[in-house]
């Protein structure tokens, strides 16, 4: 086992070896900025997805099948390549970090169960405290990541094995990052929603020194503030009659200063004009979008951003919710 710290200074390297090597394939794409909610969104163009046999899916790490039908990819053993270290719990729970194989992004990570568990499981308290220290590793190390995570089968996840995502950012946080900053909390230590995003998203603003707290403090928080957003998520989808049967299914996103959520009814959007699939997982909700062509982001800028994000997401219950927090108060 290594240390959160040596993973985050192996990754670059890494990640240049694989490539060099063949063992990982990286899709050269241009990026095109998009203000749309309030949101400088970043919409990738990446023309190599046209191609055969590597399809957007494959290249996003975000193929929809139902998990009974999927081969586990991420089970042991691993390409040595790919392979960047272990990481173990205080619980003992152990943890494989590997590099994404189909990248659009450099330094593209996973941090996977060694032990089976399910992608359509919710978040333990071990999986988050890991994602935290190694967010807060590459930070100390000067470098820019943000976690995610697609629960469930409307969510874009891919494998059926536990498996959360960290990508480099260009400045210090995802687009959707700004607009959670720029929130004017009444009321700390409680969710709070972006109410001028169409679509439900529940967000908790990270105490800003949890990363100097005990580790059982970063445990404890942590999981506090999941469980509080999950069982809005929860909410949310019991408000909408349509939602389809099964397990829920909603995004994650988390960086060291907030958690979301985004609770998900659909995967992917039909484009209209182009007959177009965009498949959307978490990052279309942390703002960055990735389409095939220049056509394809004409198609998408023309039906917004936003009405994609809605229609795949839930209408947001916020009022009623917090109509129902103060009712419970009383």
């Amino acid at each position: 086992m290594i240390s959160p710290s040596e993973i985050i200074s192996s990754v670059s390297k890494k990640f240049a070896d694989a490539r060099d090597s063949g063992e990982l394939f990286f899709f050269p794409s241009t990026v095109w900025k998009h203000e749309e909610l309030g949101v400088e969104f970043e919409i990738r163009i990446c023309p190599a997805l046209q191609k055969k046999p590597i399809t957007e899916d494959d290249a996003t790490g975000e193929a929809k099948k139902s998990e009974e039908t999927q081969c586990d990819a991420l089970a042991a053993p691993y390409n040595p390549s790919l392979h960047i270290g272990d990481l173990q719990d205080d619980d003992g729970t152990k943890y494989a970090v590997l590099l994404n194989k189909f990248a659009l992004l450099p330094d593209h990570f996973l941090l996977v169960t060694e032990e089976f568990q399910s992608q359509a499981s919710p978040l333990m308290p071990s999986d988050l405290v890991q994602t935290y220290l190694l967010l807060v590793a590459a930070r100390k190390a000067g470098k820019r990541y943000f976690a995610f995570y697609n629960c469930g089968e409307h969510s874009g996840a891919s494998q059926p094995r536990k498996h959360i995502q960290f990508i480099p950012v260009d400045y210090d946080s995802p687009p959707i990052e700004p607009l959670a900053r720029a929130a004017n909390l009444e009321i700390a230590n409680k969710p709070f929603s972006l109410t001028t995003l169409p679509y439900a998203n529940h967000v908790y603003r990270l105490p800003s020194q949890l990363s100097s707290s005990t580790p059982d403090k970063i445990e404890q928080t942590l999981a506090q503030v999941f469980l509080s957003l999950l069982d809005l998520v929860v909410s949310t989808i019991r408000h909408d009659p349509d939602y389809p049967p099964g397990k829920p299914s909603y995004n994650v996103l988390i960086t060291l200063e907030h958690i979301h959520l985004i609770p998900r009814k659909h995967d992917c959007y039909i484009i209209p004009e182009t007959g177009a699939k965009l498949s959307v997982n978490a990052l279309g909700y942390a703002g960055m979008l990735l389409v095939k062509s220049e056509e394809e982001l004409e198609a998408l800028k023309k039906e917004t951003v936003g009405k994609v994000l809605g229609l795949l997401g839930l209408g947001s219950v916020h009022d009623i919710q917090v109509a129902d927090t103060a009712a419970e108060a009383e």
